[in-house]
């Protein structure tokens, strides 16, 4: 079904305002739209020279061992010469465990020297383009994949919803306290290897279903880590606490943080629209969700976790919504399912305003806390006439933008150089990305993503090949 429909800025606003996405609006005026995203952002003793971002993008082209492979090096020097000020690098394992495919990044001793030699390159380019890079944040996000780490899954604890979505035995015994407690310290360790290749900026990924995502919802998980919010963020603030320690000021210390968890979505076989799973209410599960009605958020526990986070030296929050794995609408709003996923159950425009809702409550409770928003890319090139109003309105600090930028890396400059993005480079949000992450038959077990419409040169061919391996049911060799 086709929502984009919108041929001018008053058609998407009254559309908004038919569906009462009332946290969707607009700053019209291109040279407004210039000046508030132009505006430097203070990050702790950091300045960042504009509001413009690039969320932590996977490329799922890594080498086995963890490395940063070729099409690696291409998205982040596209990245580089794209305009953006917080560059947010990609999940990165800290142990090779936690990958979520065969090609995830992971870093360790053998391999610290390309991480650096990436980075200097990113830096390198931004300067030769603008003349500094000083003004350039570059967290990398460290990770522990969990429940969907291959090839074993590693689980919190057991959500019935999600084990069925997941494939997951209803045995498999979770993680225990005394594993947990080790890999804290594999977090400080990765973290002290990322110091020591150039980042002066580290985030403690808790998003999407991950490991750590997980602990957040495993309120009949008992121990140390499960039950009561205190004992659920207990991972989280103790590896806070242990990179201060460990490193005092020396690393700013970030989060991507799923601040709504909500719940499974099946395909209905009748309509092919996603329906909920068949919850109990009270739901005993999540985080962020309303326990009466898991379908709408509830913010307390979220705003108390992240009161928490700031005691420990939290400088910088990305707010994500959702698991792609068992509501991809929830946390990216598209157009288009990937191949075999369920269509959106709801219109995108409530999708978008379900993120601009949340993380404008949160970065108004925490006005001293920049926030990064989500949920951006359905509004194709309207994105940064939204992003413009919420900064400007207080609702957020950076305009962030994910699998956008895969097809648009210089949608930043457009931004601060014309105050609007080209409509023939902007993502459609079809999910052409989606549906490459889930090609697993590769030599090397998965196949690299990107934008295939608008980035022909190397992914036009990846997804013939990946076709072509799927319904030949064996790997197909590409980069």
């Amino acid at each position: 079904m086709r929502h984009f429909v919108y041929k001018t800025l008053n058609e998407l606003r009254r559309g908004a305002e038919e569906l009462g996405a009332a946290h969707v609006r607009f700053e019209e005026n291109p040279a407004k739209v210039r000046e508030i995203l132009a505006r430097p952002v203070r990050v702790g003793d950091f300045a960042v020279g504009s509001s413009l971002a690039i969320h932590p993008m996977e490329g799922c082209d890594g080498t086995p061992d963890g490395r940063p492979g070729e099409l690696t090096w291409r998205r982040y020097e596209r990245f580089a010469a794209g305009g953006a000020k917080l560059i947010w690098f990609e999940a990165t394992a800290v142990r090779e465990d936690g990958r979520a495919n065969t090609r995830q990044l992971w870093l360790h001793r053998e391999n610290v020297s390309d991480f650096a030699r990436l980075l200097e390159r990113i830096h390198v380019l931004h300067r030769e383009r603008y003349g500094t890079s000083d003004d350039v944040l570059i967290p990398v996000q460290l990770t522990h994949s969990g429940r969907y780490s291959v090839p074993r899954k590693i689980i919190a604890y057991h959500n019935p919803h999600i084990d069925r979505k997941s494939g997951t035995p209803a045995d498999l015994p979770p993680i225990t306290d005394g594993e947990l407690e080790r890999l804290e310290d594999a977090y400080v360790e990765a973290a002290g290897l990322a110091l020591s290749a150039g980042f002066t900026a580290v985030d403690i990924k808790v998003t999407h279903g991950y490991l750590l995502s997980e602990l957040t919802g495993a309120k009949t998980r008992p121990g140390r880590y499960g039950g009561p919010l205190e004992n659920r963020v207990r991972f989280i603030r103790n590896v806070m606490g242990k990179l201060r320690a460990a490193f005092g000021k020396r690393l700013m210390l970030c989060m991507r943080l799923g601040c709504f968890d909500g719940v499974p979505y099946f395909t209905d076989p009748r309509t092919g629209l996603g329906v909920p799973c068949d919850y109990e209410a009270p739901y005993p599960h999540g985080f962020g969700v309303d326990p009466a009605d898991p379908l709408r958020e509830d913010l307390s526990e979220v705003k108390q976790a992240i009161a928490w986070f700031c005691e420990s030296g939290l400088a910088l929050l990305n707010v994500s919504l959702g698991c792609p794995y068992y509501n991809p609408h929830i946390g990216r709003p598209f157009e288009k399912p990937d191949e075999g996923n369920y269509e959106q159950p709801e219109h995108p425009l409530l999708g978008v305003d379900r993120h601009f809702r949340i993380a404008g409550e949160l970065q108004r409770s925490f006005p001293s806390l920049p926030m990064v928003g989500t949920g951006y890319s359905w509004l194709q090139k309207y994105a940064i006439h939204a992003g413009a109003y919420n900064v400007a309105s207080g609702a957020i600090r950076f305009l962030g933008i994910g699998r956008g930028v895969l097809a648009y890396p210089d949608y930043a400059r457009d931004t601060l150089e014309k105050g609007e993005l080209d409509e023939r480079r902007v993502c459609t949000t079809l999910t052409f990305c989606t549906y490459l992450m889930r090609q697993k038959n590769h030599p090397l077990g998965q196949f690299p993503t990107g934008c295939p419409p608008f980035d022909k040169e190397v992914y036009g061919e990846i997804i013939k090949l990946a076709r072509h391996s799927r319904a030949a049911g064996g790997p197909s060799r590409t980069s």
